[in-house]
């Protein structure tokens, strides 16, 4: 059955409509967003197990990498590197980074690795030791880093 309208009530029905679409899909935003956040399957792989003060490098592309102002390389590099007690891979292993962006406070010499130089990096591992990275495990466009002291 077809009911007759006046144009104002038309135009009331019309707005009803936009506000009541407007709001399911406020609603179905807000839902997906709120699961979005629970669901650790949708955890960013760059987040440190260590609180964030000590550990987290700041939210930049992984194509910065370079000294910043307070004088730590950040830099992307290899999921799942290894640090080591010494700059060696006969030394102990003390822990890895499992993100794809870190910092690094120093750089040194040590054993020749597959990245074509003795470079290795000093940093805090995901699991709250220092350990040394070699310098193929992190995108650095030189070795040493510009910018980054010598440990």
């Amino acid at each position: 059955m077809y009911v007759r309208r006046s144009g104002q009530e038309e135009y009331a029905v019309k707005v009803r409509k936009k506000v009541a679409l407007m709001g399911s899909a406020l609603t179905l935003a807000l839902t997906a967003g709120l699961t979005a956040l629970g669901s650790p399957a949708l955890a960013d792989a760059s987040v440190k197990a260590a609180p964030a003060s000590v550990k987290a490098a700041p939210a930049k592309p992984a194509a910065d990498c370079g000294v910043h102002s307070d004088g730590r390389l950040y830099c992307s590099g290899r999921a799942g590197a290894k640090g080591y007690a010494d700059r060696s891979y006969r030394s102990a292993t003390r822990g890895q980074l499992n993100g794809t962006y870190n910092w690094f406070v120093c750089w040194g010499h040590g054993d020749p690795h597959a990245g074509q130089n003795d470079i290795w990096y000093w940093t805090e591992l995901d699991n709250g030791a220092w350990g040394n990275v070699p310098a193929v495990d992190v995108n650095t466009g030189q070795d040493p880093a510009p910018g980054l002291r010598e440990c």
